[in-house]
């Protein structure tokens, strides 16, 4: 069927039942056409809604249609109803406040896309002749109470099983109580076919276990943090109210509710007094442990369910390894990405904030691009960060979409303006979606906002030649930095957002000349010469030493590759390592170094490094938050202390994925799988082993099919095993130094010098 052209209205009901007003159309099929062939929905909202034909969802999509960047594009969803619509259909919208008119950010302010919610949808019918019945809406829309009194993202929502109207969605019902709707102001020019996948219930977890706190409150612990909420069915007596509340750890015994600062978290249930399923979807969570109260009679694990939610990603890379501490740093990323991955890639899922923040994606982007399939997610995410970069005069801002922008700031706050590495992802995360997927389309789309954020940055050099003016994240979250000056690194600023300047201004021309732009790729190319010119002159000193000395920058100038000869690379390998040794294999680097120090490290002939910092369990370092019992990755390395009390700092979550785009190091380095080619139409093979991993195996479904590599040490003596796609050519590299061409088919190799080039010797 050709789409129908859009006859729908934004409609809003006259009045706004607590912020979750129910809508309904009740309407006939045309007579004379024959039967059904086909029927379409598509649904859009000024919140978020979930729509249902004669009382049975549409979808298996959850909080539609997400959060975009709305004054420009509001994405839509279509549903094959066909099998739905009967003589007398009813079309059924439930909607909730979602992001559009939830509160946002840590400002305590909401409405700030509008104070009105809408629904915007049209079911087109086609019959056997052709014809087309479009049913859309409109002011003869009806609209009426639900059973939710209160619904937001960040505090919760609260159901009264009493105001349940049964059958209200279904034909038939007498909704002449209910009141009418009104058309709101909507610029169709926004509608946007979402390019991303939906959000949906994942899986579901189920209790590990269910104990009294030291204060005798009920709680219960799923084992795991994760992202979503509870469900249950539930009789007791009528008016009963239960109350759920959410936490991602404990802190005495108690919830610790702390890190989610003014975010409520709680979810209300009132009984009905007859038998009650709750299941509260106009809101999210992030948790592990859940504070019940007035659950009548006894609370067992096979009472209640927690349901994950998050995009409908598929899983794409495995990695596993005889170390079950790094195997369960591994799981942790990954729950990590999944809590995170709920329409947009935001910082963390739990506190008043989760904000699509443009740094932590901008590093992570590898290693979410390898475990799960993220092209259309993070395309879609894309989109709406070059519409704000277009509305802002080229500025990539720090969070996309960008409600910060309507948030009040403090006056001693600077002026919105490109911060390094935030404002790379820009060009970093395209970049990354083409190496992992080979597809140009998403450098296509993005060209104007790479090269606009590249020209812009261009513009704030100072007359060094430097980007060392202005505000800074820099190596955010330092672990050497006072827990309340998250941006106090040892890292220079300047040497920080230079080096990044340099990398994608390089990327940059890279993209022009793949798309066909050589005026550009030259003009670009020039820039990056200019940089790196600039930064070797000021902060490269003639023995080599990078100003600041620390761990971050040569991580960083190692893996941008900036530094122009191997005498420069040797002695910024040398000192790596050197600073790494004499800081006991602590980790040493924030957001910046982070995701580049073990692969700098294993690039200059330094993986005995690199594996003991992986390795080390004392505090800060990957392994310590798993070693105090972490499910995901924290935004601190020390979010809990020793004492297993929260870190003092205003700023702590339990989960945040930044840090743990190490793993792209643990696919690549360990693993031994990067691709020699955008797509992996060539790949690399070339896992280096070390002390402490005995065996590994890791596995990517690439655009071409499954690479498998496994490897296995046995008295020093290495045995690799690799599979390789049909038509696909691999280059295996041996730690002794070999070299190997392969193509589709799996094959066998064998080195006695693993364990010496592991060593060091």
């Amino acid at each position: 069927m050709t789409q129908a052209p859009w006859r729908a209205a934004m409609i809003s009901p006259d009045e706004d039942f607590d912020g979750a007003p129910l809508l309904r159309k009740e309407f006939r099929l045309e007579e004379g056409h024959g039967a059904v062939a086909r029927a379409t929905l598509r649904a859009t909202a000024y919140g978020v809604y979930e729509a249902l034909i004669s009382g049975v969802p549409v979808g298996e999509d959850v909080l539609s249609p997400g959060w975009s960047s709305y004054e420009w594009r509001l994405r839509y969803r279509s549903y094959d109803v066909t099998a739905l619509v009967g003589p007398s259909t009813v079309l059924g919208v439930e909607l909730g406040n979602g992001w559009y008119r939830g509160r946002l950010a840590w400002h305590g302010m909401s409405n700030l896309y509008g104070s009105e919610l809408g629904f915007f949808g049209q079911l087109d019918i086609e019959f056997a002749d052709g014809h087309v019945q479009s049913v859309a809406s409109d002011t003869t829309w009806q609209a009426g109470p639900s059973a939710t009194t209160v619904n937001d993202l960040y505090d919760g929502q609260t159901i009264d099983a009493r105001r349940v109207q049964a059958g209200w969605a279904e034909p038939g019902f007498d909704a002449g109580a209910w009141a009418g709707t009104h058309t709101v102001e909507f610029d169709g020019d926004r509608l946007a076919e979402p390019v991303g996948p939906p959000v949906v219930r994942a899986g579901v977890v189920r209790p590990v276990e269910i104990f009294a706190s030291p204060t005798g409150r009920t709680l219960v612990d799923f084992g795991q943090n994760l992202v979503g909420w509870l469900r249950f069915r539930i009789q007791g007596g009528e008016g009963h109210p239960i109350t759920v509340r959410h936490a991602e750890v404990l802190e005495d015994g108690e919830l610790g509710v702390r890190p989610l600062r003014s975010a409520e978290a709680t979810d209300t249930f009132v009984l009905s007094g007859g038998e009650d399923f709750f299941e509260p979807t106009k809101t999210f969570h992030g948790f592990r442990y859940a504070e019940i109260t007035g659950w009548p009679g006894t609370l067992t694990e096979d009472s209640l369910e927690a349901v994950v939610v998050h995009s409908a990603l598929e899983r794409t890379g495995t990695f596993e390894c005889s170390n079950e501490l790094v195997n369960q740093l591994h799981r942790n990323i990954v729950w990590g990405l999944r809590g995170n991955f709920l329409d947009l890639p935001t910082d963390c899922p739990q506190r008043d904030e989760r904000l699509g923040w443009t740094g932590d994606i901008a590093v992570f982007a590898p290693t979410a691009a390898f475990l799960y399939d993220v092209r259309g997610f993070l395309q879609d995410w894309l989109l709406d960060l070059a519409a704000e970069q277009k509305a802002a005069d080229g500025l990539v801002p720090i969070t996309v979409p960008d409600a910060l922008k309507y948030c009040p700031q403090p006056p001693e706050f600077p002026a919105p303006e490109s911060s390094a590495l935030w404002s790379e992802a820009s060009v970093w995360v395209p970049w990354a979606l083409w190496e992992a997927y080979g597809d140009l389309t998403v450098l296509k789309n993005q060209y104007e906002s790479m090269t606009s954020h590249t020209r812009r940055v261009e513009g704030l050099l100072s007359d060094t030649g430097l980007w060392d003016q202005g505000f800074q994240f820099g190596d955010w979250l330092d672990p050497d930095a006072d827990p309340d000056k998250p941006w106090d690194a040892k890292a220079d600023t300047g040497v920080v957002a230079t080096v990044c300047l340099f990398r994608t201004a390089s990327i940059t021309a890279d993209t022009a000349r793949l798309l066909g732009h050589q005026d550009d790729a030259e003009y670009f190319e020039q820039l990056a010469a200019r940089v790196q010119a600039s930064f070797l002159e000021h902060y490269v000193a003639t023995d080599g030493t990078i100003r600041s000395d620390c761990t971050t920058v040569y991580a960083l100038a190692i893996a941008f590759d900036i530094l122009p000869s191997a005498e420069h690379r040797d002695f910024a390998g040398e000192r790596l390592a050197e600073l790494v040794r004499k800081n006991d294999y602590r980790v040493s680097t924030g957001f910046a170094g982070t995701p580049f120090i073990t692969g700098a490290l294993t690039d200059t002939g330094h993986s005995e490094d690199a594996y003991r910092l992986l390795l080390e369990q004392g505090c800060p370092s990957w392994l310590y938050p798993v070693t105090m019992g972490a499910t995901t990755v924290w935004e601190r390395w020390d979010s809990m202390l020793p004492d297993g009390t929260i870190n003092p700092g205003e700023m702590t979550s339990f989960n945040h994925y930044a840090l743990g785009a190490v793993a792209d190091w643990l696919h690549k380095g360990i693993g031994g799988i990067s691709p020699l080619a955008p797509g992996y139409s060539r790949v690399r093979i070339a896992p280096v082993p070390g002390e402490g991993i005995d065996w590994a195996t890791t596995s990517l479904k690439t655009p071409h099919g499954t690479v498998r590599v496994e490897w296995r040490l046995d008295d020093g003596a290495l045995t690799l095993e690799v599979t390789v796609p049909d038509g696909v050519e691999a280059d295996v590299e041996l730690p002794g130094g070999e070299y190997f061409s392969v193509r589709g088919g799996t094959h066998r190799f064998t080195s006695s010098a693993a364990l010496a080039v592991s060593s060091g010797v």
